[in-house]
């Protein structure tokens, strides 16, 4: 049988704080000498509640500070965790030759947040745009019981050898993307994901290779609506 971390399973599991909470703002967690996870704590939260959490990857040769605008003032406004992981090199070893060290240090990076806020089970989110969302749909739907949403921006892939399971997937895509072209991405992806039963709400958006800000305030509304009051 398969290695379940080969396979891109996680270790993690939910736990009780037992260090400090950090300050609203921005952190690096100190986990690794180069290309450190980033933590934004919004001020609205209390840590000993629990919060929702969105791990956002970043695209191929992207880094923390170019991903973390797709979602950042949305964390703000709306009151979640952002957790924006780094691959060890230039993209996601996934897309290079399958899960071995992002993986491990998406474990770290998960029980370090876990150690100083209480996470809400019911409102993980695994986000990401081009190579990040190829890394977050192959990674959330491999998690699935951990990962209850799935927000996949311009994904060209997904690589699950293992199931668990059932997230909420959204996906979006420009109809104009000419890097990796909708007809072979995103609409395959969404259907055979609801052939596989998976709920999906999927968005096409006249635009190139990029997200749209319009469409990732969507997808947080689609991660938290059952989560506002009222």
């Amino acid at each position: 049988m398969i290695d379940p971390h080969l396979a891109g399973r996680l270790g993690f599991h939910h736990r009780m704080p037992v260090k400090a909470p950090l300050p609203p703002g921005r952190h690096a967690l100190g986990l690794f000498e180069e290309r450190d996870a980033v933590l934004v704590v919004p001020t609205s939260i209390e840590p000993r509640r629990p919060t929702p959490l969105v791990v956002l990857f970043h695209g191929g040769g992207g880094s923390a500070e170019k991903i973390l605008p797709m979602l950042e003032r949305h964390a703000e406004a709306r009151g979640f965790l952002l957790l924006a992981p780094q691959s060890q090199y230039p993209t996601w070893d996934i897309v290079i030759a399958g899960n071995g060290p992002d993986r491990m240090r998406l474990d770290t990076a998960l029980t370090e947040v876990s150690s100083r806020f209480l996470l809400d089970p019911g409102r993980l989110a695994f986000a990401g745009h081009s190579d990040g969302g190829s890394y977050a749909l192959s990674l959330g739907l491999t998690n699935g019981d951990l990962v209850t949403h799935v927000i996949v921006s311009s994904a060209g892939f997904m690589s699950v050898q293992m199931q668990a399971g059932a997230p909420k997937v959204f996906i979006s895509h420009g109809v104009r993307d000419e890097q990796i072209p909708i007809d072979r991405s995103a609409r395959v992806h969404a259907a055979r994901l609801r052939e596989a039963g998976y709920d999906v709400t999927a968005v096409e958006y006249d635009g190139p290779h990029a997200y749209r800000p319009a469409v990732a305030a969507m997808a947080i509304d689609f991660f938290l609506v059952d989560n506002d009051p009222g």
